[in-house]
């Protein structure tokens, strides 16, 4: 009886670890969605800007230079006046030290309010606009954009 629990213990340490060795990390910026909350209707935003450290150590880059410009090219969300949105992260192996979102209305641009859950209420003014959103983590920077119009 002995000798059962000993193998029966040394299997069951031996199972428990292999989960441990086999976890697998995304070294790439995550995928960020833009998501209302009275509905299904969400959408990806679009990286534009991403200086990142990507798997040992290598640089991951991209530059996009007129950003309210691409976004306007993206496909199109519509969303009633003064909802609440979350940006919702596809993984999240980094610490976040900064994100903030930003809408573009012509050449203006005004910063909106993010609570801890990583949601903000959109303006009540109707029409077509940009949403910038920046990422400041332990692992690089990320910026994303969406085309946005407000009903």
């Amino acid at each position: 009886m002995r000798n059962h629990l000993k193998a029966f213990l040394c299997l069951f340490f031996t199972f428990s670890m292999t989960g441990c060795i086999g976890e697998d990390y995304d070294f790439t910026p995550p995928t960020v969605t833009l998501m209302n909350t009275d509905s299904v209707n969400s959408v990806e935003l679009t990286e534009t800007n991403i200086n990142w450290q990507g798997e040992n150590g290598k640089p991951l880059e991209k530059e996009t230079k007129e950003i309210v410009d691409f976004a306007r090219e993206q496909k199109e969300l519509t969303i009633p006046s003064g909802q609440q949105v979350d940006l919702l992260f596809d993984s999240e192996d980094f610490a976040v030290e900064e994100l903030h979102a930003f809408l573009w209305l012509g050449n203006e641009k005004w910063q909106l309010d993010m609570s801890e859950d990583r949601s903000f209420t959109l303006p009540r003014g109707k029409g077509s606009y940009v949403l910038e959103v920046d990422l400041q983590t332990d692992r690089g920077n990320a910026q994303y954009v969406g085309n946005i119009v407000i009903q």
